[in-house]
């Protein structure tokens, strides 16, 4: 009897399971769904954002001018392409300084207009320039600024630009890492550059990295690739860091740095003589390493190069090479004192020293 009940439990689970079943297949397909309307949060954030964000973005060609040994004729000849981005309405774009660089013309083209434009200020040793357009087209669009420093790992980003010149293109990732480093053209280091896998190819740089609120947390400078192409390791400069140096462009056509006053000894040279620091080979007269007392290099009676100071740390920072030695002054100001720790001999000696600005 027992056989039998259980039996006929089983059999009548069964029964409404498919009975379920059936019922969920009807009323699916009795509901028609609209594609055209239907759309994932997610798919629904990502279109919101490109259509806001896509009329800021835009197309930098460069040409440079040759003279060819068969002809006087002076021929326009094309030289690169990339993206950049409309930074304010008065018509000013930001952009990477090695899509410009040695360009005799440049070319802007904002939804497939194209306007000349003209160099304001450039920074090689951040991969930064400034444009100017020659007209200012009415509507421009502008995008919001956003904080990089409040970006984490897996949060997602959006790159748009024009890769292999295909225009106004949208690649979706999310922050793979921060705080990388990478070389500038100037073979400087960029320091708290993002990494992404948003697919950056060829012609993205310049363009905009976005968060998903449509806030520019980056622009677009290098890939990691051995073939050339997206391998999904992508790198985009900092928007804390442009917000820093594009302004300064704007207003003086280069980074005002502070300066010290010295002339150093190539890195190869302190690579060779296995020198701990940066060696100082000349103090400038009337600038803040000479009112310090700091000395350069000197020559003997028989010719020899008796060494000076050797530079050894700023403000406890460890200074191995020219590159350390710029990194550290580009973080004080005009009129900071900031302290200094060199080699002269056998001795280590500690200074005091005022930034001025540049003369």
């Amino acid at each position: 009897m027992r056989t039998c009940l259980e039996i006929l439990r089983r059999w009548s689970a069964f029964v409404l399971l498919c009975c379920s079943a059936i019922y969920s297949t009807v009323n699916w397909a009795d509901t028609e769904l609209d594609y055209l309307t239907f759309a994932t949060n997610d798919e629904k954030n990502t279109t919101d954002i490109f259509s806001q964000a896509s009329p800021a973005v835009v197309s930098v060609t460069s040409s440079a001018l040759r003279r060819t040994m068969f002809s006087p004729n002076v021929l326009e000849v094309p030289k690169g392409a990339g993206s950049g981005f409309i930074w304010s309405d008065s018509g000013l774009v930001v952009t990477n300084f090695h899509v410009i660089s040695g360009a005799d013309k440049l070319t802007v083209t904002i939804a497939e207009e194209d306007f000349a434009a003209e160099v304001v200020g450039v920074a090689p040793e951040r991969d930064l320039a400034v444009l100017r357009l020659s007209e200012r087209p009415k509507d421009l669009t502008v995008l919001p600024l956003g904080d990089s420093a409040e970006l984490s790992v897996g949060r997602k980003v959006l790159a748009i630009g024009n890769p292999f010149g295909l225009d106004t293109s949208l690649t979706v990732g999310i922050v793979s890492a921060l705080d990388r480093e990478i070389r500038s053209p100037s073979n400087r280091t960029i320091s708290g550059v993002i990494q992404t896998d948003a697919a950056i190819n060829p012609g993205n740089s310049g363009g905009p990295l976005l968060n998903s609120l449509g806030q520019l947390i980056g622009v677009n400078t290098a890939i990691y690739s051995p073939s050339g192409g997206s391998a999904g390791i992508g790198f985009a400069i900092p928007v804390n860091l442009v917000k820093e140096v594009v302004p300064q462009l704007i207003a003086y056509g280069k980074i005002l740095r502070p300066v010290l006053g010295v002339e150093l000894a190539s890195d190869r040279w302190t690579r060779r003589y296995g020198v701990k620091g940066v060696a100082i080979i000349r103090v400038l007269r009337g600038l803040p390493a000479a009112e310090a007392g700091m000395q350069g290099a000197t020559q003997n009676r028989r010719g020899e190069i008796i060494l000076g100071d050797i530079i050894t740390h700023i403000e406890e920072q460890p200074i191995r090479s020219q590159d350390d030695y710029l990194s550290a002054l580009e973080k004080y100001k005009v009129g900071d004192t900031i302290s200094l720790t060199a080699k002269r001999g056998d001795t280590t000696k500690n200074f005091d020293v005022t930034l001025s600005e540049t003369r």
